[in-house]
């Protein structure tokens, strides 16, 4: 199930819960209230109701299609797409792809040895901006804005020193961030005010459920900044893999549904190009991965 959280039009400020199928994004709240079913009208909400919520989406989307009412389907180009959902915390995982660990050693001084553990930091949920929205380029700020596609974890059921055996059963489903960060903005080490600035965490454009995904260690993901492709690779180059990312953060923090694990940048940052490329206002950059879509973000001068 490919779930989205949309609004009728990008003035619109009222945020629908929706199911993209077909080139079609069909409104569970009319489906539900049609049927009689309560649903939750956000996907956060959902996320949180847990397997009841799922069960009762599927019955809807079984039902005959010509029984659907008109005001709950739109065509997908005719909504806009809003972030899927405002998670209660981001956790970014740093030097999670072998090639990465080189070149932020030659570019950024991290430790040129491979890390023995994931290496954590946060975002917070300030930073979330959805499909299409503006990544912030503020050059009073910054002259190094730069990008990383990453795969996102969507957590679905609390999880608490689990085991990576336990660890998938805990996962609601999949999505895309784009781990924007500002080089020149770390200090001393570290990293929260270059990542976690309003802007810096572009998240979509859907949340695809985890039994859609058939293996989400051998997904395919790629970014283009102007169309132009700066990082391609496969998530089968990941150090730690999402089960023991899942396992090393849950052994001391509690991670409830609805947080997101951003599960690291392949190689091709801007930081590591020769010479270096940082994102400017009128740039376009899109992050992909397979099986989950494409998310695109402007860059606009916010001085």
């Amino acid at each position: 199930m490919r779930l989205l959280t949309f609004t009728h039009s990008p003035d619109d400020t009222t945020e629908r819960l929706g199911v993209e199928t077909d080139g079609l994004v069909l409104d569970l709240a009319v489906l539900a209230d049609r049927a009689g079913v309560r649903l939750p009208h956000d996907l956060l909400s959902f996320v949180q109701a847990g397997p009841t919520a799922l069960e009762a989406a599927r019955s809807l989307l079984a039902a005959d299609p010509a029984g659907r009412p008109a005001e709950a389907v739109h065509r997908l180009e005719a909504v806009t797409l809003r972030a899927p959902l405002r998670p209660g915390k981001i956790i970014g995982v740093g030097l999670n792809y072998i090639e990465h660990v080189e070149e932020s050693s030659r570019s950024l001084d991290t430790d040129k040895d491979l890390p023995p553990r994931p290496v954590l930091f946060g975002k917070p949920a300030t930073a979330v901006t959805g499909p299409g929205a503006p990544i912030l380029h503020n050059a009073d700020l910054t002259t190094q804005l730069d990008w990383e596609c990453e795969l996102a974890v969507v957590i679905g059921r609390t999880a608490f020193r689990v085991s990576e055996e336990e660890a998938y059963g805990h996962i609601f489903g999949f999505s895309i961030v784009n781990d924007i960060s500002a080089r020149d903005q770390r200090r001393s080490g570290q990293w929260f005010f270059s990542k976690g600035q309003d802007s810096y965490a572009p998240f979509g454009p859907v949340v695809v459920t985890r039994d859609a995904i058939r293996d989400p260690m051998a997904l395919d993901l790629s970014l283009r900044v102007n169309g132009v492709t700066k990082q391609k690779s496969n998530t089968r180059h990941m150090l730690f893999p999402i089960a023991r990312l899942i396992a090393d953060i849950s052994s001391g923090m509690t991670l409830e549904p609805g947080d997101v694990i951003a599960t690291g940048s392949p190689s091709g940052v801007g930081a590591g190009m020769v010479p270096p490329e940082f994102l400017r206002p009128g740039d376009t950059v899109e992050a992909t991965v397979e099986g989950i879509g494409t998310l695109s973000n402007p860059v606009v001068d916010a001085r």
